[in-house]
């Protein structure tokens, strides 16, 4: 199987989410097999690998559309903002004052979704899943910061049925009127479109097996 045709599979079967192909440790060659495949939107876990990895590519194909999906540390806000057009890992004040001066600074007005945590793993990051925090830094964020927040994203907990995860995180994107749901990767994303999903992380299934450093 090659780039394209796992592509043409995935697409497919996901109807109208968006496909967010997550490109970490991949080379460059592969996303160019990717981009010959007409894939255009493509998620990075760090900030630093991005900018050496894409720098080149959205100069040939400005139409580009990178979403950070991994952690963000708050002294990595200004390139974060400079090279990403969609950032999915908001999860505290203190990071969206980062984010603020880095919009200020550069100009640039990404959008941003704020990362929902279930379970308690201690490698994970993200805010509680209840109504009363989320809320709390969505306003936060928009009202004070001048975010553009527009989403909720997820990794359910390794080992259990992500379904309830699923549902759980759409019921909290309904309540607080954000449409952009962004859960599901290459082993359950069909799960996840069932249960609202607009857009899904798809990295193994598209690149095959991940390897171990850019």
């Amino acid at each position: 199987m090659t780039i394209a045709s796992n592509l043409a599979e995935i697409r497919a079967r996901i109807g109208k989410a968006k496909l967010i192909a997550v490109s970490k440790f991949h080379p460059e060659e592969a996303v160019r097999e990717a981009l010959d495949g007409g894939q255009r939107v493509f998620g990075e876990n760090y900030v630093k690998e991005a900018q050496e990895k894409f720098r080149d590519l959205r100069a040939e194909y400005p139409d580009i559309e990178l979403h950070l999906i991994g952690h963000l540390q708050k002294n990595k806000a200004k390139a974060a903002v400079e090279i990403f057009d969609v950032i999915q890992t908001l999860d505290s004040r203190e990071l969206a004052k980062e984010l603020a001066k880095a919009l200020q600074e550069t100009g640039k007005r990404p959008s941003f979704y704020i990362e929902v945590k279930f379970g308690d793993e201690p490698k994970k990051t993200g805010i509680a899943p209840t109504v009363t925090e989320i809320g709390s830094l969505l306003a936060y964020s928009r009202d004070v910061c001048g975010l553009n927040v527009v989403g909720l994203m997820c990794i359910p907990p390794e080992g259990e049925n992500p379904q309830s995860y699923f549902k759980k995180l759409k019921e909290l994107a309904d309540i607080l009127s954000l449409s952009h749901i962004s859960m599901g990767m290459s082993g359950d994303y069909e799960k996840a479109i069932e249960r609202g999903a607009t857009e899904v992380r798809i990295g193994t299934a598209i690149f095959g097996p991940r390897p171990s450093h850019f």
